[in-house]
This record gives structure tokens, C-alpha cells and sequence, in this order.
């Protein structure tokens, strides 16, 4: 028995924030962004009316309106962020009630960037445990929330989003294979937001100091989740005697497009096959991954051989091999234009 994968869905904020605008108010170009990063525009919630929870809610809820799924046979949800609603009360809580996942009990899960593929494992393990058969995975954070728009280094790399998928029991083979996870503490201060916590609670001495924004050594970030990620992968496909010919299709974490190149350069895999999305996103965290699957769902065929990888603040990493099972059918349903409006200013 495995889980596999049989319905995805996603959402992101309509409010866009490009490179024009971040270089009018940081020291920086259009063209320096995106040849060190990759991301041309970021999406960006409403600083007062969207929450993670609403975030994730409305992933679900596109899951459910294009897909046959009961959303009172769902079980579970586990919902993977870094940013959630509140420090104490479980966001998964809301979500389920937003979006109308009433059976379903729901758990927060933080492993930053590796968040949606730690708790894709957690979930799988729940199914193939044989207690529970229909689960709700979701990535969703909103990094606005703890982004310093004055900091060049950080601003230029982080947007909103959700992404969320159904995993079910299978027999037929498909479905989530075995997994390569890691973490490693001493990364921790590297890339971290350093109060608001147990350890640094907030006090007007961590407001003043600008504490509970993200703070990030990025040349070292860097070099380890190319290193990182690189390895996991191989060890994932070893794990699951792959070899890179077979391998259909990378999801990387969307992080840098350099450290996309990187990992693809070091697996001698062609970025024809590796998906990326960043130049509209940007680094989502815990929703990159699953706003990849949900972009480009229609490209992955039944039996095709998924590599998954990521790396995150933790330091945690890790790769899985997934191969893509039969979806749930779709419902017919109108697909409402998208309306969009670049952000004016920040504040």
C-alpha cells in the first residue's frame, strides 16, 4: 500500500509585486535581481485581510471545486508553514473550518522550505499505516508577514502563496516512494527570524532592533542547499533504484534559479525536465513545491518518475521519488480570469 497523489489545487494572492518596484525602494536594479535570482514579480497578500489560513483555505478550496472529492471523507489535513496565523492555536484549525474540511482534524507542521515534503512523508506513513485513507497535504506561508522591505539581501526573494494536494491509498504501485530527509541544527542562525519565540520573546528592545524579520547569510545558504539538495537526490534515487535517465520530471524547491541550475548541473539531469516557476512567485517556503505540482499538473503523466527536492531553514533537506498515479476526475467548471494589480508602494 502506498499514497499517491490524486487531486492538487493552489492559490496565489492577486496583488503583484515586481522588480520594478523593489528597486525603487532598495538599492538595486530590475536587471540584478533577476540575473542573480531568476524572479521577475512576487505575489502579496493583504497585509490585513489574508492570513496563512486564508492563504491555505483558498488552495483547498480550488482542489475541491475542480476535483470529485467529498470534503467530508477527508481525515485529515496537515498544513506545513512558517508563518502561521498565530504562535499559539494550531493554523490547521482554520483551515479546515474556511474550507469546509469539517471531518477532518488538522496539525501544523514547520520545517521551512522542507516543510510541504516533510509532512508529504508524514502523511504518506499515516496511509500506509492502514488507519487513514484520504489526507490533505498544504503548503502555504505568507513571508510578507516577516520580510524587512528595507533589506536588499532578503526582500528580493520572498512572496506568498499556497499549493495543496490529496493523497489516497493505492495498491497499483504509484504514489510516494521512499524519502531522504535530513536537518541539521547548527545551520540554524544562517537563516532564522530571531525573536518572537520562547528564545527571544518580543520586547520593545526586539521591535527596536528589528528582530522579528527574516535574517539570512545568503552566500552560505546558498552553497549548502546546492550541496544539500544535490545529495539527497542522489541518495533518493539509489534509495529507490533509480537511475537519472529514468527520472521524468525535477520539482526543486524555488528558492534561487542559480541553485535550481546548480543541482541540475550536479545530477547531469537537463533542466528541460526540471519545472520551474520562480520568475512568477518567487520563494514561496513551504508552497513552492505543491504551487509546481498544481502549475504544472497537466504535464505529469500516470507512471512518470517525479524527483522532489528541498532545502530549507533548519537547516533541513531532503528528496523523494514520486510516481505520478491516476487523478480524481475533474469537474466541469468555468475557470475565472485572474485579475491582477502591481503594488504601489510598501509599507
Amino acid at each position: 500500500m502506498k499514497a499517491a497523489i490524486t487531486a492538487v489545487g493552489g492559490f496565489v494572492p492577486s496583488s503583484i509585486l515586481n522588480n520594478k518596484t523593489i528597486s525603487e525602494r532598495v538599492e538595486t536594479t530590475e536587471e540584478w535581481i533577476e540575473k542573480r535570482t531568476g524572479i521577475k514579480e512576487r505575489r502579496i497578500a493583504d497585509r490585513e485581510n489574508q492570513a496563512v489560513s486564508d492563504l491555505a483555505a483558498e488552495a483547498v478550496k480550488n482542489l475541491l471545486e475542480n476535483y470529485k472529492v467529498d470534503p467530508l471523507e477527508v481525515e485529515v489535513l496537515i498544513l506545513a508553514t512558517a508563518t502561521p496565523d498565530h504562535i499559539l492555536t494550531p493554523t490547521a484549525s482554520k483551515v479546515c473550518e474556511k474550507s469546509g474540511l469539517l471531518n477532518a482534524f488538522g496539525q501544523d507542521l514547520n520545517a521551512a522550505c522542507s516543510g510541504f515534503l516533510f509532512a508529504l512523508e508524514t502523511a504518506s506513513a499515516m496511509i500506509e499505516s492502514g488507519r487513514y485513507q484520504k489526507i490533505m497535504v498544504v503548503g502555504a506561508d505568507k513571508m510578507s508577514s516577516i520580510v524587512d522591505y528595507d533589506d536588499r539581501t532578503t526582500c528580493i526573494l520572498f512572496g506568498d502563496g499556497a499549493g495543496a494536494v490529496l493523497l489516497e491509498k493505492t495498491e497499483s504501485g504509484y504514489g510516494l516512494h521512499k524519502s531522504v530527509l535530513r536537518t541539521d541544527g547548527t545551520g540554524t542562525s544562517s537563516l532564522y527570524v530571531p525573536a518572537g519565540g520562547s528564545a527571544v520573546p518580543a520586547s520593545m528592545s526586539s521591535i527596536v532592533h528589528r528582530q522579528h524579520y527574516l535574517k539570512q547569510d545568503g552566500a552560505f545558504v546558498f552553497k549548502k542547499a546546492v550541496e544539500a539538495m544535490s545529495t539527497a537526490c542522489s541518495d533518493a534515487l539509489e534509495l529507490n533504484s533509480l537511475n537519472k535517465e529514468e527520472v521524468d520530471w525535477v520539482v526543486p524547491h524555488q528558492a534561487n534559479l542559480r541553485i535550481i541550475n546548480a543541482v541540475s548541473n550536479a545530477l547531469d539531469i537537463s533542466m528541460e525536465k526540471v519545472k520551474v516557476n520562480i520568475e512568477r512567485y518567487g520563494n514561496t517556503t513551504s508552497a513552492t513545491i505543491p504551487l509546481c505540482l498544481w502549475d504544472f499538473k497537466d504535464d505529469f503523466k500516470t507512471g512518470q518518475n517525479i524527483l522532489i527536492t528541498t532545502f530549507g531553514a533548519g537547516f533541513s533537506w531532503g528528496a523523494t521519488c514520486l510516481k505520478w498515479g491516476t487523478m480524481r476526475e475533474r469537474k466541469s467548471v468555468t475557470q475565472k480570469s485572474e485579475k491582477t494589480e502591481a503594488i504601489e508602494c510598501l509599507s
